[in-house]
């Protein structure tokens, strides 16, 4: 694995301050840069055209912008956009943004593939590269903010290729990046993280101090169908995860979402429905749930629509808040499931 070199888009306003100093240039430029970097999302050092030549030029020597290039872009014929881009080392990540008419949602990787290997998941199945930079973390959503006009990006969600949790520190660089006033400044509740359940990561974030989501991917409403499904579940059972779900909830008076796949005859039936429903109720919880997106790897199959309705109204009956989440980019793979880094 190669480490990603370093680059202006993984510093903060401090670091980058410091490195000002350090070269003998006032500190006080640093939200000058930060301004052309996030605001007016300039590409090169030669368009900051406020700051001094003699400036721009310490910059370029030993800050670069992050070796992102788009490889190509396929459009849905639902507006939903998929990126492929390729990164310094040839390693390559997707990226999608999903408008509707009130937001535009980006959903970003964390890592150059997945080591986790759900069985449903089309991003495990060429194994894990490598962790990405914060610099290439942000540099999808510069990317993808310069070319998604006139739709403006407002949500950020962590749900691409890539465990957010097995990355911790370079993900939550980024999203204090685009939280901050002076960087990015998306509020921090529009910014989601999803887990398949790493249970330390969890904990960790409760003590963040920040208003981000928390998505877990839940997927089964037991141990036997969620360790068919889900690797991860042997080193982190469904009765511990839930355990620390509750107390992330309670620490942080926040509520966590739950991602729940629909495979007809295994997940979506009455009998997972009635189950699933004695987890969730009671406490500041909801669940998302997803039809299956098809993977040509595997052999699960999606329910009906009549069929996940049935299973969402059990829910509801049962008290539980929930929604059944309407396919977005399947047509170009850039549905929940489908992403896998594809050279097209």
């Amino acid at each position: 694995m190669t480490k990603p070199p370093a680059d202006m888009c993984s510093l903060s306003l401090e670091e980058l301050s410091r490195h000002l100093v350090s070269v003998g240039e006032p500190a006080f430029r640093a939200k000058q840069v930060f301004n052309w970097l996030y605001v007016k999302k300039a590409t090169s050092f030669d368009a900051m055209s406020s700051l001094p030549k003699s400036l721009r030029d310490k910059l370029s020597a030993g800050l670069p912008f992050p070796a992102l290039s788009e490889h190509s872009r396929h459009r849905s014929d639902d507006g939903t956009v998929k990126f492929l881009f390729e990164l310094h080392d040839g390693q390559r990540i997707e990226t999608v943004f999903i408008p509707t008419s009130k937001r535009g949602t980006l959903c970003v990787s964390s890592q150059a593939g997945c080591k986790f290997g759900c069985r449903f998941c089309a991003s495990g199945i060429g194994g894990f590269k490598r962790n990405l930079s914060t610099g290439e973390i942000i540099g999808q959503v510069l990317h993808a903010m310069r070319t998604a006009a006139p739709k403006p990006i407002t949500h950020i969600v962590f749900m691409g290729t890539g465990e957010p949790f097995d990355n911790y520190d370079q993900v939550f660089k980024a999203v204090r990046l685009l939280n901050h006033p002076d960087g990015l400044n998306i509020a921090a509740r529009r910014i989601t993280i999803s887990t398949c359940g790493i249970i330390p990561g969890i904990e960790r974030m409760a003590q963040e101090g920040l208003q981000v989501e928390l998505c877990v991917s839940l997927h089964a409403p037991d141990d036997a169908v969620r360790a068919r499904l889900m690797p991860v579940n042997a080193k982190y059972p469904l009765k511990e995860l839930l355990a620390v779900c509750r107390r992330y909830a309670e620490t942080t008076n926040r509520q966590v979402t739950f991602e729940y796949i629909l495979i007809k005859d295994l997940t979506c039936t009455k009998t997972a429905a009635a189950a699933l429903a004695r987890l969730m109720k009671g406490w500041l919880s909801k669940v998302n749930l997803i039809r299956y997106n098809p993977v040509s790897e595997f052999t699960c199959q999606a329910p009906s629509m009549d069929e996940a309705r049935v299973f969402q109204a059990a829910l509801e009956s049962a008290g539980v808040v929930c929604t059944l989440r309407s396919a977005r980019g399947d047509d170009v793979s850039a549905a929940c499931g489908q992403l896998r880094n594809k050279r097209s």
